[in-house]
């Protein structure tokens, strides 16, 4: 019963003004419409004297004679007073920022589709007739749009559907043998394939400056997480070494002060590029769905007349800048505190060689000899951790990057530390003081090594010992050699999977031993190591090494 209703209420409202027939006329087609609604087409039609159904676009010449359709006007009376309407509901009606229909009389409702040849809008029931009549089966039906007009040539007053590569604007085909005769030009469709073609290119250009935009955003977090962790872990080492210097205690704060004024200055400048690089990937979303509306335009002239300016771009933030280093930002402060430790400790030992002290005060600070057990040597052991920012492409790391082994090409990002010719990685933290740690290993080859960390990436000098910046231990199934600046030294002793080594910065030793159930020394190096060092390990195909947890 309710779509009988519904299909009664359709039958009898007028096509214009969409509401309940009143005073009903029909035309010699067959159509019926509103006296006042059909008068009004008509009135606008005065001009050409020629008048139309709005429907069918039927002719008719002269002006016909309207009588009202007595049956139509009961039928709508007695519709009327089962309280049943026709008008849509107030949503479909056109508001300020809508397109409406240019056939609605009254309260216009929204447009449906324009029509690029008819220069009209219609909404869903007045577009009917391009839908049935053959008349319109060419008519181009784009997305309702209120700039219809510029689609006309001010000059000719013809629609503009070529366009002119010469002067780069739209044309009517009246300009294409007129001013701009002879000139390149092709149809408006024929560039708006080949500027579509660009649009697209412009995107995938955008979505991969926004992939890394948002890596290099993901980079500066993790360069603020390492700032304030290489902070915690300075301050953390600088008390402890300020404790045994007991009578500078107070000092303490002061470097602490140093450090966080430093750690606030470098979280303020990476934040600062941050905020930029976050605000470009705003900027590069914004633009992207610009152009994906764009790519949508079904009027080719519209595409083309807001192309040149939609597809602009704008310069990217200079990201040189970014240069995710290890967790060593305040290692130098640290290494300052430790110089200041050692340099007392030798006027002590220099100076006061002769007084009588007593209390232990001075008996921490003085060097103590290198040790003669694993126990002892277990006193300096350090929890060290493998930088992947200098491991070459085709090791792995795991275990908390601890451990170390060759399994091919790994998806590493691009960074200045990294090893790049051999199958090289060092350590996180810079090592100066006393230091012992263990490396574990299997295979056919591994080299354990302490570097300075301007070793080089590449080359035959980056290998470790191979240089004047590196002290290796090579390990083999049968045997040992350590290198020193492509100087090799065979090294006997028992060959065991565990090598430990023990660093005295200060001192200028290191010692290489081999731990088994005993530990036995298998190379010792007396010198002057003028910077911080790191520990290094070099792992041939199918050999694993890993830095053991060591109590």
């Amino acid at each position: 019963m309710a779509q009988k209703d519904q299909l009664d209420q359709e039958t009898i409202s007028c096509s214009i003004c969409l509401d309940l027939l009143k005073d009903p006329v029909t035309t010699t087609c067959g159509h019926s419409y509103c006296m006042s609604c059909i008068k009004g087409f008509w009135d606008g039609e005065d001009q050409r004297k020629i008048y139309s159904c709005p429907q069918c676009r039927e002719a008719f010449t002269p002006r016909p004679v309207l009588k009202k359709n007595t049956m139509l006007a009961a039928l709508v009376e007695q519709l009327k007073k089962t309280g049943l309407q026709a008008a849509p509901a107030d949503h479909c009606y056109a508001g300020p920022e809508d397109v409406a229909c240019d056939v609605c009389t009254g309260r216009k409702l929204k447009a449906f589709k324009s029509c690029l040849v008819c220069l009209a809008s219609y909404c869903e029931n007045h577009l009917q007739s391009h839908y049935e009549s053959p008349t319109f089966k060419k008519h181009k039906l784009v997305e309702p749009s209120k700039k219809l007009q510029e689609n006309i040539c001010s000059r000719h007053d013809k629609l503009m559907e070529i366009f002119c590569h010469t002067d780069q604007q739209i044309i009517c085909y009246l300009c294409s043998v007129d001013d701009h005769k002879g000139h390149d030009t092709v149809s408006a469709a024929a560039e708006r394939t080949e500027r579509q073609r660009e649009l697209e290119v412009s995107r995938l250009n955008i979505q991969q400056r926004i992939q890394h935009r948002e890596k290099d955003v993901k980079l500066l977090q993790q360069e603020v997480k390492a700032i304030s962790l290489s902070a915690d872990k300075a301050v953390e080492d600088s008390e402890k070494i300020f404790t045994q210097l007991i009578r500078l205690q107070k000092r303490s704060s002061d470097v602490k002060q140093q450090i966080r004024s430093q750690q606030e200055t470098e979280v303020s400048r990476v934040k600062e590029l941050q905020e930029k690089l976050q605000q470009e990937i705003t900027q590069l979303k914004r633009k992207d769905a610009e152009l994906k509306q764009l790519s949508h335009t079904e009027d080719h002239n519209q595409f083309l007349h807001n192309y040149p300016s939609v597809s602009q771009l704008s310069e990217p933030t200079d990201s040189s800048s970014i240069n995710i280093r290890p967790l060593r930002y305040f290692e130098d402060v640290k290494a300052a505190v430790s110089e200041l430790r050692d340099l007392l400790q030798d006027i002590l030992r220099d100076k006061w060689t002769n007084i009588s002290l007593t209390g232990t005060e001075v008996d921490v600070l003085l060097s103590e000899p290198e040790p003669k057990t694993r126990a002892g040597f277990l006193k300096y052991s350090r929890e060290i951790t493998l930088d992947p920012n200098t491991a070459h492409a085709n090791l792995l790391l795991s275990d908390g990057n601890r451990k170390v082994e060759w399994t091919g090409l790994q998806s590493y990002s691009r960074h200045t530390d990294r090893f790049t010719d051999y199958y090289q990685v060092l350590n996180r933290e810079s090592l100066t003081g006393r230091c012992y740690w263990e490396v574990e290993w299997r295979g056919e080859r591994v080299c354990v090594s302490v570097a300075y960390k301007n070793i080089s990436r590449s080359g035959n000098k980056s290998i470790f010992g191979f240089n004047d910046r590196s002290w290796s231990l090579w390990c083999y199934p049968n045997s040992y050699v350590f290198n020193f600046n492509n100087n090799k030294t065979a090294v006997s002793g028992p060959v065991s999977s565990r090598v430990g080594v023990y660093l005295d910065h200060r001192a200028g030793i290191l010692s290489f031993y081999s731990v088994s159930e005993t530990l036995t020394l298998l190379h010792r190096v007396q010198t002057t190591f003028t910077q911080p060092l790191y520990a290094g390990l070099y792992v041939y195909v199918g050999s694993t090494a890993e830095l053991c947890k060591v109590k």
